[in-house]
């Protein structure tokens, strides 16, 4: 399996994490696995049916797919025939390029979008990255950012601060907030938070050395416990920190 990514022209940077692709090598046949990380997306596929969703979802040629925020880890299968290409979104942007349903109508689902929102395969075959950042350009709708503080202050304390304080810090409530979160991003404000400390806690895992417990990266990344970071990453990843 072949995966890049490339990162988007200077006026998407503030909206767009990056565009991919995944290519399916010789005799590629395996289940990839993709961990919660708040953000939505879309891909457009361009070989045979590629099947996602831990099974539960056919992904067409030529179909374009928006992605909602997961709240768990997500299986899609890899064969030498696959071919997609994504656009990774930063948090709470969709609606700066589409207007469309509240993003907690699409959470852990991958869904197919009218062929008015679609990418035009025909012209991204020719030049992908070219063609997406005109694409976005194009759409872009300069909104307000209601949550791009209180996303800030999030991964800032990296996840480990109280949502009451940061709805204090940025003058709003709580309420107000969930309010929010559930439409621009689909899940609640503690959710994210959670998935901010998580994957905090699964990079210091990956880079950790033989000397480093596990036990010290959870109070690092404010788990309770041993216990407490284990059952966190086996939710969000189906495996414990071991195989990781």
């Amino acid at each position: 399996m072949e995966y890049r990514e490339t990162i988007p022209s200077k006026a998407l940077t503030p909206y767009i994490h990056s565009f991919w692709e995944l290519i399916g090598e010789n005799k590629d046949k395996q289940w990839e696995r993709n961990f919660p990380d708040g953000c939505a997306g879309l891909v457009i596929n361009l070989g045979d049916t590629c099947i996602t969703d831990n099974g539960m979802v056919k992904m067409d040629f030529g179909k374009t797919y928006v992605v909602g925020a997961m709240r768990s880890f997500k299986d899609s299968l890899i064969e030498e025939s696959t071919h997609l290409f994504g656009v990774c979104l930063k948090p709470a942007v969709f609606s700066n390029f589409y207007d469309y349903a509240p993003q907690s109508e699409i959470i852990d689902q991958t869904v197919q979008l009218e062929k008015a929102y679609s990418f035009d395969i025909d012209t991204l075959i020719k030049n992908p990255i070219h063609y997406l950042n005109n694409f976005f350009i194009n759409r872009l709708q300069i909104r307000n950012g209601l949550l791009k503080s209180v996303i800030d202050d999030i991964h800032q304390t990296q996840g480990q601060s109280s949502i009451n304080e940061i709805a204090k810090k940025n003058f709003t409530t709580v309420r107000q907030l969930e309010r929010n979160f559930k439409i621009q991003i689909g899940i609640t404000p503690k959710e994210y938070s959670r998935i901010v400390r998580f994957q905090n806690a699964l990079s210091k895992i990956k880079n950790s050395t033989q000397e480093t417990s596990l036990l010290a990266i959870a109070f690092e990344c404010g788990y309770y416990d041993h216990s407490h970071l284990t059952n966190d990453i086996k939710r969000n990843t189906g495996l414990p920190p071991s195989q990781i």
